[in-house]
C-alpha cells in the first residue's frame, strides 16, 4: 500500500482507504502469539501447558463475545462494513478460517509436542484404551462412587425433545440400539463440570473425564446396545445485553440477563474429527447451525482444562519462584509521610501490591485520622483484603464510597455478591452511569493531618484492585498526595456518584469527554515540535489499538517525520512501515510470564517529556463507552523511568514480536540468523525487570 511516493504530504492530505487491519483477525493473531509460547521448548514445560489452556479459554471468549456479537448484528441487519473495508460476511468467513487453522495447530501442539514432553517427565495424559487394567479397575470404582450419581442421560424421541445444550458444556452424543426392536435412538450425556476435567488414573497419569464416562455407558443405558458415542461442545453468545432503563435497578437487570445468557444462540460446535456423519448431521439440525460454525479437531476437546495439569506440584517444570520487591514503600516507613514527601511509582508484579496499594487502603481503614475513603472496583477477588478493609472502615464510622462496575465481563455475578456485602456493611455503593462502564482505577483517602488540615492521598493505576492478579498482571500506578491530583480525583468521584458535569481537570484525562481529544492534541503538538526542529517522538504502551481517530493522528505524525513506537499486547489495527503513510511507526508486542496490562503514553514535547499512565486502551469502548482516567506523571525520575521502559521494550536487542504492514507478527527471540543453534537469546524484558526491581530504591 503506497500513496504517491513523490508527494510530500501535509497534515490535511487524505489518507488511503485500506489503512486499517481487521480487528477480529488481529485478535486471533494475538492468540496465535500465545500459542507460540506453548510451542517454545525454551519455556518450562508446565508453563507451556498453561499457555495451551490460556489459548483455549481465550478462544472461547472470542467466540462468546466477538463472533457472537457480529453474528447477532448480521441477523438483525445492523452489521456494517468494518474499518478494514471487509463486509460483515467476509469478516466472519475470514475469522472462521483463521480460527479453524489455529484450533488445529493447537490440537497438534498438544498431541505432538506437549504430550510426548510430559511423558518424558512421567506425566501422561492418556485415552481410556491406553490405561492399564489396574488403572481401569480403579476408575470403575471411581465411576460408581463419584461420577455415576451426578450423570443424567437424556434420550431424544417423539416424547423427549432434543435437550438444551448449555454454553461451554462438554457432552457425549450417544447412539443406542434396542436389541428387541432393533430401533436406534439418540441420547445426550452432559460431562459434569463439577468434576475434574482430567481424572487421575494413577500417580501423574490422567485421562479425560468423558473417556471414563464413555467406558461406562452400558451402565447408563442398561439393556441397550451402545452403537457409537462422540464428544461435542457448544459455544453460545454470552455477551450481555442490558436495557439500562433508569427506572429499573441495574443490579436487578443484570441478574435477569445473567439467567438469559445461558440460552444465547450457538456460535460454535466443536466435535472430535472421528464423529460419524449421521450424528454430526443430527447435531447440526437440532442446534440450528451452519457448516462454517462446525469445528472438527482431534480430541480431547476443551483443553482449557489443562490448567489443572499446569497446577501440578512439579516446581522444576515451572517458572522459578519470584518475590516482589518491597522497596517502593518500605515496611518500616510511615506510609502517609512517604507519599507526602514525593509521589511513589509502583510497577506490579515487580513491586509488591500488598505493601503498596493494598497497604494504603488497609492503613487508611485503620487510621483514626482518616475521615473518608473513595474507591472504584471493576474486578477483585472474592476474598479481597481491599473489600475487607473497606467494610472495616465503614464499620468504624468512616465515610466509604465504592463505585462498583457490575458489568465487568464474566465477573458480573461475583461483583453483585460483594457489592451487596459492601452495602450491608454501611458503604455507599454506586453503580456508575447508565450506558457507561466505570473502568478507571482510582482510590482517594481523605485524612485530617496533625495540624488540622485535610489532605487527600490518591492512587491512580492501570490495573484492577485484585491481589491475586496483581501477582500475574503487569501494571503501573502512582501514589500521590499532590493537591492537583487530589482535586481532580475528588471531582471525578463527584462526577461518578452525583450529577457533576465538570469535564476539565488539572492532571487527568478522562473518557469519554477529554481522553481521545487530549491524546490527539498531544500527537499534533509533536508534529509542531518536529516542524520547529525541536525533539519530537511518540511512545505508547496499551493492550489494544483500534480507534481510527488516534490511528489517523499517528499516521499524520509519521508522514511529518515524527517517529512513533507502539508497544501493544493484543489487537492492533494500525499498519506500520507503509511507505508514505507509516514508515516512521514501529509496533512491537511482548508476551511472557506476566500479562502485560499497563498503559503508558509518552510525548517528547520538545525535550521535556510528558508521560501519562492509566486505565484506557485505544479502543472505541474505552474512549466512548467507559469512564477511564489517565494521570500525568509529574516526577522527572518517574518520567525517565517509564521512558526507559518503553525504549527497552522497543530495542532490537529485546525479545518481542514485530508487526508488519500486512498484519503478520514475526517473533524475534534470538540474535543472529534464525535457526542458528548457537544464536544468543535476546533480552527477556520481564526477566530483566524481575532481576533489577529487587534492588530498586525509593528514589529510583
Amino acid at each position: 500500500m503506497s500513496v504517491n511516493p513523490g508527494h510530500i504530504p501535509s497534515r490535511g492530505d487524505a489518507l488511503p482507504d485500506n489503512r486499517y487491519l481487521d480487528r477480529e483477525e488481529s485478535w486471533l493473531r494475538f492468540n496465535q502469539r500465545v500459542l507460540e509460547l506453548a510451542e517454545d521448548p525454551s519455556l518450562p514445560l508446565l508453563e507451556r501447558v498453561r499457555f495451551l489452556a490460556i489459548f483455549a479459554s481465550n478462544l472461547d471468549e472470542f467466540f462468546m463475545v466477538r463472533v457472537a456479537g457480529l453474528t447477532r448484528r448480521m441477523a438483525t441487519g445492523l452489521a456494517v462494513q468494518s474499518a478494514s473495508g471487509r463486509r460483515p460476511r467476509e469478516v466472519l468467513e475470514r475469522t472462521s478460517a483463521v480460527a479453524r487453522e489455529l484450533m488445529l495447530r493447537h490440537a497438534d501442539v498438544f498431541r505432538d509436542q506437549i504430550c510426548p514432553a510430559l511423558a518424558k517427565e512421567d506425566i501422561e495424559i492418556l485415552r481410556w484404551d491406553e490405561l492399564s487394567q489396574t488403572e481401569q479397575e480403579r476408575l470403575h470404582r471411581m465411576f460408581r462412587d463419584r461420577i455415576y450419581p451426578v450423570l443424567t442421560p437424556l434420550a431424544v424421541d417423539s416424547a423427549h425433545p432434543f435437550p438444551y445444550i448449555s454454553g461451554q458444556s462438554l457432552n457425549l452424543a450417544v447412539v443406542v440400539r434396542d436389541p428387541e426392536s432393533e430401533a436406534t435412538m439418540f441420547a445426550r450425556v452432559k460431562v459434569p463440570p463439577v468434576l475434574p476435567r482430567f481424572i487421575e488414573a494413577s500417580a501423574d497419569r490422567f485421562t479425560p473425564l468423558e473417556d471414563v464416562i464413555a467406558a461406562h455407558l452400558g451402565q447408563l443405558f442398561t439393556g441397550m446396545e451402545v452403537v457409537e458415542h462422540h464428544a461435542f461442545r457448544v459455544t453460545r453468545n454470552q455477551d450481555l445485553e442490558i436495557d439500562e432503563d433508569i427506572s429499573e435497578g441495574l443490579l436487578q437487570a443484570l441478574e435477569r440477563e445473567l439467567l438469559r445468557r445461558r440460552f444465547g444462540p450457538v456460535v460454535r460446535l466443536e466435535v472430535e474429527e472421528s464423529i460419524s456423519p449421521e450424528v454430526l448431521e443430527m447435531l447440526t439440525v437440532e442446534l440450528g447451525i451452519k457448516d462454517r460454525q462446525i469445528y472438527k479437531v482431534p480430541g480431547p476437546l476443551d483443553l482449557a482444562g489443562l490448567h489443572a495439569i499446569a497446577d501440578l506440584d512439579r516446581p522444576e517444570l515451572k517458572y522459578p519462584p519470584f518475590v516482589p520487591s518491597k522497596q517502593a514503600l518500605p515496611i518500616d516507613a510511615d506510609l502517609f509521610a512517604a507519599i507526602r514527601e514525593r509521589d511513589v511509582l509502583v510497577h506490579h508484579p515487580y513491586d509488591s501490591f500488598t505493601t503498596t496499594v493494598q497497604r494504603l487502603i488497609e492503613e487508611a481503614a485503620a487510621d483514626p485520622q482518616v475521615l473518608a475513603i473513595k474507591q472504584t472496583l471493576y474486578r477483585t477477588s472474592g476474598d479481597s483484603p481491599i473489600v475487607d478493609a473497606l467494610i472495616g472502615a465503614a464499620e468504624a464510622g468512616k465515610q466509604v464510597v465504592v463505585v462498583v462496575e457490575l458489568k465487568a465481563r464474566f465477573d458480573e455475578r461475583a461483583n453483585i455478591e460483594w457489592a451487596r456485602k459492601l452495602e450491608q456493611a454501611g458503604c455507599h455503593v454506586v453503580y456508575g452511569f447508565v450506558g457507561l462502564k466505570t473502568h478507571c482505577k482510582l482510590s482517594l483517602v481523605v485524612r485530617q493531618e496533625s495540624d488540622g488540615t485535610l489532605r487527600r492521598y490518591c492512587h491512580v493505576g492501570t490495573g484492577n484492585y485484585h491481589p491475586k492478579t496483581a501477582r500475574q498482571y503487569e501494571d503501573l500506578g502512582v501514589l500521590t498526595a499532590a493537591p492537583d491530583v487530589g482535586e481532580d480525583v475528588s471531582t471525578l468521584f463527584n462526577h461518578l456518584t452525583g450529577y457533576s458535569r465538570q469535564n476539565s481537570y488539572h492532571r487527568l484525562l478522562v473518557a469519554p469527554h477529554s481522553l481521545r481529544s487530549g491524546l490527539v492534541e498531544r500527537i499534533e503538538r509533536e508534529i509542531d515540535h518536529h516542524r520547529a526542529g525541536r525533539p519530537a517522538r511518540i511512545r505508547m504502551k496499551c493492550n489494544g489499538l483500534v480507534d481510527e481517530v488516534l490511528i489517523d493522528a499517528l499516521y499524520r505524525a509519521s508522514r511529518e517525520g515524527v517517529p512513533a513506537d507502539i508497544w501493544v499486547r493484543g489487537i492492533c489495527a494500525l499498519r506500520p512501515g507503509i511507505p508514505d503513510l507509516s514508515e516512521n511507526i514501529r509496533v512491537r508486542s511482548v508476551l511472557g510470564r506476566f500479562l502485560e496490562h499497563s498503559r503508558i503514553f509518552a510525548f517528547e514535547a520538545g525535550g521535556d517529556p510528558e508521560v501519562w499512565l492509566g486505565s484506557a486502551d485505544l479502543m472505541h469502548r474505552n474512549l466512548d463507552r467507559r469512564v477511564e482516567a489517565l494521570v500525568r506523571v509529574s516526577d522527572r525520575a518517574h518520567r525517565n523511568e517509564l521512558v526507559r521502559l518503553l525504549d527497552l521494550a522497543m530495542d532490537d536487542g529485546t525479545a518481542s514480536w514485530w508487526l508488519d504492514g500486512d498484519g503478520e507478527w514475526t517473533r524475534h527471540q534470538y540474535a543472529g540468523t534464525p535457526g542458528d543453534d548457537e544464536a544468543e537469546p535476546l533480552l527477556d524484558i520481564q526477566r530483566h525487570l524481575m532481576r533489577t526491581r529487587r534492588w530498586r530504591t525509593v528514589d529510583g
